[in-house]
């Protein structure tokens, strides 16, 4: 599959991202419907009817089956209600449509579909009802993507039911308007309604329902920590995996930058005036009005402070007052090199410049540049833009991963990685860059799921790849790791790689105590970048089709 947009424009988009229930979820209080006979078949009874798969070798698979009623018409920007129930057989071996989302990126599928609230479901075919099983809830940003995108067949294969989703993005599913209220969370929301499907249908297809783990990369990884920290979330899973999304420092955002926000989209509409003329007008707009008011680079997130997410992901974590459920929590080596790549590669860019280096470094860490660029000399790198990479790396990705893991361990069993592979498969169709990407983002779904975004694994990697997807599947099943649990400040993070399976020597590989000396305190002590370069979006960026908007 040959892409023909700019690698930055998804790249860098895609790197992204009552009282709370305490200890262990409780399955039973979260069930739906009554208990029904497994019936493993490719004809399933759901608790809204019936549904037809298709067989593959020794995997059904079930696609586009709806969790929920279409949000469309006056059901726009409301919470998921259940979906109607039918008579006789659903046709079930389709995907249902992405939901509305912007065009441009190969992370995504442009589409201006409100009635996508579909989840697709694949299984051995011989399950025995005791399987663990997967929720898998897709990243780019909360703006991009679909559940089908990813394929399962690997880890399904490997022991579990596999269960994918489309949730409402951008600005369907996170608009922050006083006009429309309630709508700052709906695609978390979405989420936890799936979840809800599969505590009453997962036993159907021969998963354990009482053994559901959720998972998510990037701005789904963001909404793994939301439901760790949700109440609304309490009872609807058991474990979870958090890939490339540092709770310590995402999940959210304010009231004041949600509702900013919903100004800007408001007044590019023309939709100002009192609140029941504004919220008439924003119903009124098409998805493709309301997609071009939004833009297509935005990091929507649900908004703290309110009653579906009560506290950033951050305090939870800090206070103990999530979800205490094992977690597998980690991040690639290097995850910043797609980012620099993709500002390479775009119209009109070119390899970083030595010069370019510094005068980048001041602009992201303001004050504190003089002490990263002596800890961080360009001599240190074969290139500026392989120095950039490694700073950027370190202070927004490396460091807040391990304040999550050490805020995460204490409440609850957590195993922490580095995926950390240096021969990675490149995107599929680009041009070669400059230098290796390694562990970019996302480098590590290559290898548990098959995605049409990159190249083939290296055929040498097959033993490799196998072993990660029955980590991953073991974790599912059990809650542990053939690696110790993370315990103390400076626990045990496992590299994951064909050359080497044992303990990171994360913090002095990450200069973790430099960053925690020299970075604000943000209630974890992470190290952030005073702003970002990544986060600049111009006029000029956006018409040229490249951008460095994360």
């Amino acid at each position: 599959m040959r892409h023909t947009r700019s690698v930055s424009q998804w790249l860098v988009t895609a790197l992204a991202l009552g009282g709370l229930a305490l200890g262990l979820t409780t399955p039973e209080a979260a069930a739906a419907g009554t208990p029904r006979a497994n019936s493993t078949g490719t004809v399933v009874d759901t608790t809204a009817g019936t549904v037809r798969g298709t067989r593959s070798g020794e995997l059904n698979s079930f696609r586009g089956i709806p969790y929920a009623a279409p949000p469309v018409g006056r059901l726009r920007w409301t919470p998921p209600r259940p979906p109607a129930p039918w008579t006789g057989v659903r046709d079930t071996t389709r995907p249902g449509a992405p939901c509305a989302q912007p065009a441009g990126l190969p992370v995504g599928t442009p589409s201006e579909n409100e009635d996508c609230l579909y989840l697709n479901v694949t299984a051995p075919a011989h399950a025995d009802g005791r399987l663990p099983v997967i929720v898998w809830i897709h990243g780019g940003s909360l703006m991009y993507g679909s559940g089908d995108m990813y394929g399962p067949d690997r880890l399904a294969s490997a022991g579990a039911v596999v269960v994918s989703v489309n949730y409402r993005l951008g600005v369907m599913g996170f608009l922050s308007s006083t006009a429309v209220a309630g709508a700052d969370g709906l695609g978390l929301q979405d989420q936890q309604a799936a979840l809800r499907w599969v505590r009453a249908n997962a036993d159907s297809f021969g998963g354990d329902a009482r053994n559901v783990t959720v998972m998510g990369q990037s701005g789904g990884g963001y909404s793994v920590c939301d439901h760790l920290a949700s109440p609304a979330s309490a009872g609807l899973f058991d474990r979870a995996v958090v890939q490339s999304a540092p709770c310590a420092t995402g999940g959210t955002r304010t009231r004041a930058e949600a509702d900013a926000d919903a100004r800007r989209i408001a007044a590019a509409l023309g939709c100002e005036g009192g609140r029941r003329a504004t919220e008439a007008c924003l119903r009124r707009a098409t998805p493709a009005e309301l997609l071009a008011a939004y833009g297509p680079f935005n990091e929507p997130r649900p908004v703290a402070g309110t009653e579906l997410m009560p506290l950033t992901p951050a305090e939870a974590l800090r206070t103990g007052r999530f979800h205490r459920v094992p977690v597998l929590v980690g991040v690639d080596h290097d995850e910043e090199r797609g980012s620099v790549l993709g500002r390479e590669l775009a119209p009109g860019g070119a390899p970083m410049r030595p010069e370019e280096y510094e005068p980048a470094v001041r602009e992201a860490f303001g004050d504190r540049a003089g002490a990263v660029l002596r800890r961080y000399p360009l001599s240190a790198r074969p290139s500026a833009g392989e120095a950039l990479a490694t700073v950027l790396t370190d202070a927004s990705w490396s460091v807040p991963t391990l304040d999550t893991a050490r805020l995460l361990s204490r409440w609850t069993p957590t195993r922490a990685y580095e995926f950390a592979e240096r021969d990675t498969p490149w995107f599929e169709g680009y041009p070669a860059p400059s230098f290796a990407p390694r562990a970019q983002h996302m480098s590590e779904l290559a290898y548990l799921f098959d995605l049409d975004l990159f190249e083939d694994v290296k055929a040498g990697q097959a033993a490799f790849r196998d072993r990660l997807i029955r980590t991953w599947t073991g974790f599912a099943a059990s809650g542990r790791t053939d690696w110790p649990a993370f315990r103390g400040t400076e626990g045990h993070v496992q590299t994951l790689s064909s050359t080497d399976w044992g303990r990171a020597d994360f913090v002095r590989d990450h200069q973790y105590r430099f960053w925690t000396r020299t970075a604000p305190r943000t209630g974890t002590g992470t190290a952030q970048p005073a702003q970002r370069p990544d986060r600049k979006v111009t006029a000029t960026t956006v018409e040229s089709g490249a951008t460095t908007a994360r």
